[in-house]
């Protein structure tokens, strides 16, 4: 399971902290390793501009920093570049919400992009964001709040096991979709191939 942990709020949820501790592969946006540091953590590999990080750190961790001075982009999406560099397929981000209001909303934009480069969930210390482009099913349990958010604003998007139901409906805006519920173990979000849709599941 490849990892990548952001430098925003820390995981500490028990689902997040599970996932990060039993990560196959980390890595971890260069901020972050402070506290993997704390945690007993070992990355497999740093990324960023090392900006964040302690010329301690920066001799520590010699052998698995990957510097990437480029202002075109942050440290996640110079993580996520690397994952596709080096043929990652899935990969789950952490750390990516909290603390700045904008970094996490540019986060989101960020996940959209890369979505139809490599597989991709975004989980945070309260729920776990997934872009689809391509009708899903999704594991769930009754009561469950769901938002789901489109990014094509011309594609007519079915929900199946929600507890306000949409048949072929266009959302011209982004929150149309959101506030929703599951009505049982699992509901389906019905959309054309290519579509970009973000689903957010609550823990």
């Amino acid at each position: 399971m490849v990892v990548i942990l952001a430098n925003g709020e820390k995981p500490t949820h028990n689902i997040p902290v599970n996932i990060l501790m039993s990560a196959t592969k980390l890595i971890c946006c260069d901020g972050a390793i402070s506290f993997l540091e704390q945690q007993n953590i070992t990355s497999h590999i740093i990324i960023g501009d090392c900006d964040s990080i302690s010329l301690t750190q920066k001799e520590k961790y010699k052998s698995i920093i990957h510097i990437d001075k480029n202002t075109e982009y942050n440290d996640l999406q110079k993580a996520l570049k690397y994952c596709i560099e080096t043929g990652e397929e899935k990969v789950i981000i952490l750390g990516a919400g909290g603390e700045r209001d904008d970094h996490f909303l540019a986060n989101i934009g960020i996940l959209m992009h890369y979505a139809n480069k490599l597989s991709l969930t975004m989980i945070t210390n309260y729920g776990i964001f997934t872009p689809i482009n391509c009708t899903t099913t999704f594991e769930s349990y009754v009561g469950q709040q769901i938002s789901i958010f489109s990014f094509s604003p011309d594609a007519a998007i079915t929900f199946h096991g929600l507890k306000y139901p949409v048949h072929k409906q266009k959302f011209k805006e982004l929150w149309e979709g959101s506030l929703n519920e599951a009505t049982a173990d699992c509901f389906t979000i019905e959309i054309e191939n290519g579509v970009a849709v973000l689903v957010y599941k609550v823990f």
